[in-house]
Protein backbone atom coordinates (compact mmCIF):
# COMPACT_ATOMS: atom_id res chain seq x y z
CA UNK A 1 0.00 0.00 0.00
CA UNK A 2 3.23 2.58 0.90
CA UNK A 3 4.34 1.96 -2.68
CA UNK A 4 1.37 2.68 -4.38
CA UNK A 5 1.07 -0.31 -6.33
CA UNK A 6 -2.73 -0.38 -7.32
CA UNK A 7 -2.31 -3.62 -9.23
CA UNK A 8 -0.83 -5.70 -7.04
CA UNK A 9 -2.95 -4.43 -3.99
CA UNK A 10 -5.92 -5.12 -6.34
CA UNK A 11 -4.75 -8.37 -6.59
CA UNK A 12 -3.80 -9.43 -3.04
CA UNK A 13 -7.51 -7.96 -2.37
CA UNK A 14 -9.07 -10.30 -4.79
CA UNK A 15 -6.68 -13.32 -3.52
CA UNK A 16 -7.93 -12.84 0.38
CA UNK A 17 -11.42 -12.68 -1.01
CA UNK A 18 -11.27 -15.30 -2.57
CA UNK A 19 -9.16 -17.66 0.31
CA UNK A 20 -12.05 -16.61 2.35
CA UNK A 21 -14.68 -17.49 0.41
CA UNK A 22 -13.14 -21.19 0.60
CA UNK A 23 -12.60 -20.99 3.92
CA UNK A 24 -16.12 -20.29 4.57
CA UNK A 25 -16.88 -23.19 1.75
CA UNK A 26 -14.83 -25.68 4.01
CA UNK A 27 -16.62 -25.02 7.58
CA UNK A 28 -19.70 -26.64 6.12
CA UNK A 29 -17.51 -29.80 5.31
CA UNK A 30 -14.97 -31.90 7.08
CA UNK A 31 -11.92 -29.56 8.59
CA UNK A 32 -8.99 -29.63 5.61
CA UNK A 33 -6.35 -31.33 6.85
CA UNK A 34 -3.80 -29.05 5.92
CA UNK A 35 -5.03 -25.39 5.63
CA UNK A 36 -1.57 -24.64 3.13
CA UNK A 37 -2.60 -27.02 0.31
CA UNK A 38 -6.29 -25.42 0.85
CA UNK A 39 -4.61 -21.87 0.13
CA UNK A 40 -2.29 -23.59 -2.82
CA UNK A 41 -5.60 -25.12 -4.27
CA UNK A 42 -7.26 -21.72 -4.36
CA UNK A 43 -4.03 -19.60 -5.92
CA UNK A 44 -3.60 -22.34 -8.64
CA UNK A 45 -7.42 -22.32 -9.46
CA UNK A 46 -7.22 -18.17 -10.09
CA UNK A 47 -3.78 -18.71 -12.23
CA UNK A 48 -5.67 -20.79 -14.44
CA UNK A 49 -8.51 -19.05 -14.77
CA UNK A 50 -6.63 -15.94 -15.59
CA UNK A 51 -5.12 -18.40 -17.76
CA UNK A 52 -8.17 -19.16 -19.48
CA UNK A 53 -9.26 -15.39 -19.48
CA UNK A 54 -6.40 -14.23 -21.03
CA UNK A 55 -6.58 -16.65 -23.57
CA UNK A 56 -9.77 -15.19 -24.76
CA UNK A 57 -8.98 -11.86 -24.70
CA UNK A 58 -6.19 -12.23 -26.61
CA UNK A 59 -8.27 -13.98 -29.32
CA UNK A 60 -10.81 -11.44 -28.74
CA UNK A 61 -8.61 -8.52 -29.76
CA UNK A 62 -8.64 -6.95 -26.13
CA UNK A 63 -5.02 -6.88 -25.21
CA UNK A 64 -5.27 -4.18 -22.71
CA UNK A 65 -7.89 -6.99 -20.62
CA UNK A 66 -5.05 -9.47 -21.32
CA UNK A 67 -2.55 -7.15 -20.35
CA UNK A 68 -4.43 -6.75 -16.96
CA UNK A 69 -5.14 -10.65 -16.22
CA UNK A 70 -1.48 -11.05 -16.64
CA UNK A 71 -0.38 -8.74 -14.24
CA UNK A 72 -2.36 -10.43 -11.64
CA UNK A 73 -1.37 -13.78 -12.91
CA UNK A 74 2.14 -12.61 -12.04
CA UNK A 75 1.15 -11.08 -8.57
CA UNK A 76 -0.84 -14.50 -7.56
CA UNK A 77 2.42 -16.43 -8.78
CA UNK A 78 4.47 -15.05 -6.07
CA UNK A 79 2.54 -16.54 -3.25
CA UNK A 80 2.64 -20.12 -5.38
CA UNK A 81 5.68 -22.24 -4.42
CA UNK A 82 7.60 -23.19 -6.85
CA UNK A 83 6.46 -25.22 -9.62
CA UNK A 84 9.08 -28.24 -10.66
CA UNK A 85 9.81 -28.39 -14.21
CA UNK A 86 9.54 -30.96 -16.80
CA UNK A 87 12.68 -32.86 -15.97
CA UNK A 88 11.69 -33.37 -12.46
CA UNK A 89 7.90 -34.03 -13.28
CA UNK A 90 8.99 -36.93 -15.33
CA UNK A 91 11.52 -37.76 -12.62
CA UNK A 92 8.70 -38.18 -9.91
CA UNK A 93 6.25 -40.07 -12.75
CA UNK A 94 8.70 -42.92 -13.59
CA UNK A 95 9.32 -42.90 -9.28
CA UNK A 96 6.11 -43.39 -9.11
CA UNK A 97 5.43 -45.86 -11.59
CA UNK A 98 8.20 -48.03 -10.85
CA UNK A 99 7.19 -47.79 -7.43
CA UNK A 100 3.09 -49.22 -8.30
CA UNK A 101 4.56 -51.25 -10.99
CA UNK A 102 2.45 -49.04 -13.20
CA UNK A 103 2.52 -50.61 -16.73
CA UNK A 104 -0.29 -49.44 -19.00
CA UNK A 105 -2.54 -46.87 -19.31
CA UNK A 106 -4.83 -49.21 -16.99
CA UNK A 107 -2.76 -47.86 -14.17
CA UNK A 108 -2.97 -44.33 -15.03
CA UNK A 109 -5.66 -43.39 -12.15
CA UNK A 110 -3.40 -44.90 -9.36
CA UNK A 111 -0.36 -43.03 -10.52
CA UNK A 112 -2.48 -39.63 -11.14
CA UNK A 113 -4.11 -40.17 -7.47
CA UNK A 114 -0.10 -40.87 -5.63
CA UNK A 115 1.24 -37.91 -8.10
CA UNK A 116 -1.86 -35.35 -6.75
CA UNK A 117 -0.99 -36.88 -3.40
CA UNK A 118 2.88 -36.27 -2.63
CA UNK A 119 3.06 -33.34 -5.68
CA UNK A 120 0.03 -31.07 -5.85
CA UNK A 121 1.06 -27.73 -4.46
CA UNK A 122 4.40 -27.75 -7.03
CA UNK A 123 2.73 -29.51 -10.08
CA UNK A 124 -0.12 -28.48 -12.81
CA UNK A 125 -2.23 -30.80 -12.61
CA UNK A 126 -3.51 -30.57 -16.19
CA UNK A 127 0.27 -30.85 -17.72
CA UNK A 128 1.14 -33.50 -15.21
CA UNK A 129 -1.74 -35.66 -17.02
CA UNK A 130 -0.86 -35.43 -19.87
CA UNK A 131 2.91 -36.46 -18.85
CA UNK A 132 1.21 -39.67 -17.16
CA UNK A 133 -0.17 -40.48 -20.40
CA UNK A 134 2.99 -40.22 -22.45
CA UNK A 135 5.15 -42.20 -19.60
CA UNK A 136 2.65 -44.79 -19.14
CA UNK A 137 1.76 -45.34 -23.51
Amino acid sequence: MKAGDKASRGAITLIQSAIKNRDIEARTGKAPEDDDALVVEVLQKMVKQRRESIEMYTKGGRQELADAEAAEVAVIERFLPKQMSAEETSAAIEAIKAELGASGMKDMGRVMAELKARHATTLDMSKASAAVKAALS
